[in-house]
């Protein structure tokens, strides 16, 4: 150490981590890798750097980064080290975020975001100069940190064994962590915790769950009453936990009027309000925070937390293409880290806004991100590492297999990696970028179109979307963001010009920015990745109000649509009316009644989500567009070729254009291909059912005769029941008619009866026995002969035939070895009674028909013994003669 630095030495002694040290230094020197489980406020994410860095403790001199998940807790945690040191930041301590970086010539420890550290390893595997990296917060399992241990653990196994890697959180699963780094020790320290009260408190009456990003009202309500209810009971500060900037805002506007200062901290949030929450104030403070509070930052003065049980968690819905963020209920895990911020620094009190029947039910921990993200990003940073499929990166969760391909969808359709997946130069870059694939795609192509400076401002538009005050419509956001003075005007500024900078870069490879590009209305062969530089697309050759200074030929408006059509190009959409539009990807959008875009006939959609029950997406945030821009940005979309399908109860032939599901044009086809003709009317009989075929009655009674033979005998006998199952047999039964037919008239001329007697069983021989195993009529006593209905719903085949014609019959007649249904009529046609036993049935209840019936047909005969009495269809006289 230096003399001229005034170590706080008395601060550093106070850290209950300092207990642990030994044993975490030793099972770093024995394994080179250890996992350090340490309470909120014991120093872990300042004490320990600097002890491992050698700035305090005597211990020898490396070169430390530290990885955090947030910005806001990479700046904290490096102000705090260099306080304890007694030094400016960006002396031996510095911190790098995007788009800042402090750091000096003296620089020992380096605090970075975890997406930093990804981008530095991916310029120099070896990480060349550190010695040391710390994991913090390992806990929350966001995916750039899972990516980093995963690439980290990847660089000590095979270019640099002597790289020393600690995993470090406040609550984490040790045992994964400690085997996913090859068996390394687990080290835990006791902190000093202070008892904190829980107090529950559910709303009075039932909320609605969260759903998306919304949140019920009344939830917003609850919370800030709890907030003012914290301060009448309890002093100290209040820490209230939010899921996002919103929320935070609505519950911020119904606390006015309360005796304490209402403070916002959120990722968005400017530095000095953010430093403003980290420091000691001499005034009572409310700190309404999202969960960038929940670990790193210690909140001084903070003796009461108010919880409000939600969190926000990415989403992605791969069908609709359509990502977003998802509000859900906290975990039970990030419970137990909000109520610890209460108790850093004397006893506490947490108010939690939910019933304590329901915190059992909570999930235990929160979903890692590699589970529910969108990872095109990921994809893209594990094929520039070596690995596309990421089966040899040491992960504690492999990625789903349906996002990883979906996401190797997007990676080709932007051109940054080939069909085997590895990365293009183009995919090298665009990783390097630091941005979403399809932002970085948007980026390069747009620089080559509108200039480094528009394309980046939009980009950094899209890459951090603009306060919902901005309103929906991109361009006039643009001139917002442009104009403004507000907090997220200075962050956009400063990431458009780190990305003019990106983009104005010629690759250290020697690479040109962007390869050669796509004419407008490319062909199906078009590679994914551009626009077209000359001729330029006809949106760029106009002149008019709305161009930023130096623009060159694109209005704002063209611009904005060219950029997030680039990004977005399945979100594409053209307008149906009324507000209303088809993307490309197949899902409806709508934009608010109040937008000025309702008119458009094209649309760059850039955010969008799904409301609850609706099967539409709201626009949140467009671009106008039009129809060349659109196919030049999505010409991996364009499709032109023959369509034959079913539709409104016929068959449809059309030549169409496409851009996805957006048809541009179409016209009949005379002569469409006769494959696709047949699948569509085989779509038809799916659809509309066998009932198109000409059923004639005998037709019909085959099919139930051959029915009825299956259920009985089984196979050889055909299962003809189900149409589904016929129409997989199409080509057993309903060849060649089905080739030849051109349209549902066709159809109606086939008879199904001879069709399905190429479903007989003629090589085995069985065919022939059909009228033996079940004839189609049986001879009665009488002579008659009377069909047999094989479709009755029992199952059963019935016998409906007039009692007089069965006299003199003792057995049941059967079919198939199957006894058939009697149903016995009166003189008339009319059921009298129902057996499968004659015998039994002449033997007793015969009786109480004749006495039934005898007297209502006294010209019929009506015998005492009809075993022996003979059968007819006569009347009494007739028999006489």
């Amino acid at each position: 150490m230096t003399g001229q630095r005034a170590v706080r030495t008395a601060d550093l002694d106070s850290l209950p981590v300092r207990e642990a040290l030994p044993a975490l230094v030793s099972a770093l020197d024995a394994h080179g890798a250890a996992v350090l489980c340490a309470p909120p406020g014991t120093g872990k994410t300042t004490l320990v750097p600097l002890v491992l860095a050698g700035l305090v403790g005597g211990g020898p001199r490396r070169r430390v980064v530290v990885a955090e998940p947030r910005r806001i807790a990479a700046r904290a945690a490096a102000r705090r080290m260099a306080w304890l040191l007694g030094e400016q930041v960006g002396a031996s301590v510095g911190f790098t975020v995007r788009g800042e970086r402090v750091v000096g010539p003296s620089t020992v420890i380096e605090v970075v975001t975890t997406g930093v550290l990804l981008q530095r390893l991916q310029r120099d595997q070896e990480l060349s100069g550190t010695d040391l990296v710390i994991l913090d917060e390992c806990h929350e399992r966001h995916l750039d940190a899972d990516t980093v241990a995963a690439f980290l653990l990847d660089v000590r196994e095979t270019l640099r064994p002597e790289l020393r890697l600690l995993a470090a959180s406040a609550t984490t699963d040790a045992a994964g962590w400690a085997r996913v780094l090859g068996g390394a020790p687990v080290v835990e320290a006791v902190g000093v915790s202070y008892p904190v009260e829980t107090v529950w408190a559910p709303p009075a009456r039932p909320v609605r769950p969260p759903h998306g990003m919304r949140v019920d009202p009344a939830q917003l309500t609850h919370v800030a009453s709890v907030v003012r209810r914290a301060l009448a009971e309890r002093s100290g500060d209040v820490l209230c936990f939010l899921p996002g900037v919103g929320e935070i805002a609505r519950v911020a506007g119904q606390l006015g009027g309360v005796d304490a200062e209402v403070l916002q901290i959120h990722g968005r949030a400017p530095a000095a309000v953010q430093d403003a929450a980290l420091s000691p104030a001499a005034h009572r403070r409310v700190i309404l925070s999202t969960a960038v509070a929940e670990s790193s930052l210690t909140v001084p003065g903070v003796r009461i937390v108010v919880d409000s049980g939600l969190a926000r968690e990415p989403r992605v819905d791969h069908a609709r293409g359509l990502g977003a963020l998802a509000t859900v209920r906290a975990s039970r895990a990030a419970g137990r880290q909000r109520a610890g911020r209460a108790g850093r620094e004397a006893p506490g009190t947490v108010y939690r806004c939910w019933a304590e029947a329901e915190d059992g039910r909570l999930p235990a921990y929160p979903a890692p991100e590699i589970r529910i993200a969108d990872l095109a990003q990921f994809a893209l940073q594990a094929a520039c590492w070596g690995d596309p499929d990421a089966t040899g990166l040491a992960l504690l969760d492999p990625p789903p297999a349906g996002a990883m391909a979906a996401a190797r969808e997007v990676l080709l359709a932007v051109g940054a990696v080939s069909t085997a997946g590895r990365p293009t130069p183009r995919g090298l870059r665009m990783a390097r970028l630091g941005l979403h694939p399809r932002l970085a795609r948007a980026l390069l192509d747009g620089s080559a179109a509108l200039g480094p400076r528009r394309a980046a401002e939009l980009v950094a538009l899209l890459s951090e979307e603009p306060p919902r005050e901005y309103g929906d419509d991109l361009a006039a956001a643009w001139r917002r963001a442009r104009a403004g003075g507000d907090p997220y005007g200075t962050r956009w500024r400063a990431e458009a010009k780190r990305l003019e900078r990106a983009a104005a870069e010629r690759d250290p490879a020697g690479l040109s920015p962007t390869p050669p590009l796509p004419e407008t209305g490319a062909s199906p062969r078009t590679p994914a990745g551009g626009i077209s530089r000359d001729p330029a697309p006809p949106a760029f050759e106009e002149r008019g109000p709305g161009r930023s200074p130096g623009s060159g030929a694109a209005p704002d408006d063209a611009a904005a649509g060219l950029v997030a059509a680039l990004a977005f190009p399945e979100r594409v959409a053209r307008a149906k009316g009324s507000g209303a539009f088809l993307m490309a990807s197949g899902t409806g959008a709508e934009l608010g009644e109040g937008s000025g875009m309702r008119s458009a006939p094209w649309l760059a959609v850039a955010v969008a989500d799904r409301p609850p029950h609706s099967a539409s997406a709201r626009v949140r945030l467009a671009a106008l567009l039009d129809e060349d821009t659109a196919r030049t940005a999505a010409g991996h979309l364009f499709r032109e070729g023959e369509e034959v399908h079913w539709e409104d109860g016929d068959l449809v032939a059309r030549r169409v254009t496409r851009l996805g599901a957006i048809e541009l044009a179409a016209r009949p086809l005379r002569d469409p291909d006769r494959a696709l003709v047949r699948a569509a009317l085989l779509d038809g009989l799916r659809t509309e059912g066998l009932g198109l075929l000409r059923w004639t009655p005998d037709s019909q009674t085959l099919r139930a005769r051959l029915g009825f033979l299956h259920r009985t005998l089984g196979p050889p006998w055909p299962d003809v029941a189900d149409d589904g199952e016929l129409l997989e047999r199409a080509d057993d039964w309903l060849e060649p008619e089905l080739s030849r037919a051109r349209r549902r008239g066709d159809l109606a001329r086939i008879e199904a009866g001879q069709a399905l007697n190429r479903l007989l069983p003629w090589a085995t021989g069985e065919a022939a026995r059909l009228d033996e195993l079940a004839p189609e009529r049986i001879e009665v006593p009488s002579g008659s002969r009377i069909r047999v209905d094989y479709a009755a719903e029992h199952g059963q085949p019935v016998l409906a035939v007039k009692l007089q014609e069965l006299f003199g019959l003792a057995e049941t007649p059967r079919v198939a070895g199957v006894p058939v249904l009697v149903h016995l009529l009166s003189p008339a046609g009319r059921p009298a009674a129902v057996t499968a036993d004659l015998a039994s049935f002449w033997q007793g209840g015969y009786r109480a028909v004749r006495a039934e019936l005898r007297g209502r047909y006294p010209k019929h005969p009506w015998p005492e013994d009809p075993a022996t009495a003979e059968p007819t269809r006569h009347t009494n006289a007739r028999l006489k003669r």
